[in-house]
């Protein structure tokens, strides 16, 4: 079973996205800010796994979403994990630097459940289709 780390401070948010995310079969981990979302993202389980994918507020307290998904691409060990941005920042420059942060899709607020997870599931298809 795939899991997927959600880490946005509105707990609301938290709870629809691992709600919807449980339904479709994966296992979710969460956290309501960058800080502790980096943490359980490097917090490997015991058969020394992370999580298979990490989805991702950008405005959230005590590290942004974007300078997350910068640590954990500057990581050896979170490096490879796909990042979804899941957030209201609708700006072009603001997706261009989404992926220029490393992130590998951005989905805008407020956004379908089904496509958030039909996203999830496509990305987590093609990072396996790479290895």
């Amino acid at each position: 079973m795939k899991t997927v780390l959600v880490v946005d401070d509105d707990p609301d948010i938290r709870e629809l996205v691992t709600w919807k995310l449980t339904q479709a079969g994966f296992a979710t981990l969460s956290a309501s800010d960058g800080e502790s979302g980096l943490a359980a993202a490097l917090s490997s389980d015991h058969e020394g796994h992370v999580p298979d994918l990490v989805l991702v507020d950008w405005m959230m307290p005590k590290m942004a979403g974007i300078e997350l998904c910068r640590a954990l691409r500057g990581n050896p060990t979170t490096a490879h994990i796909p990042i979804i941005l899941l957030t209201a920042k609708a700006q072009e420059n603001e997706v261009e630097r989404g992926f220029a942060a490393g992130v590998d899709d951005y989905i805008v607020k407020p956004f379908s459940p089904r496509e958030m997870v039909s996203r999830v599931q496509a990305l987590l298809a093609r990072s396996e289709a790479r290895m």
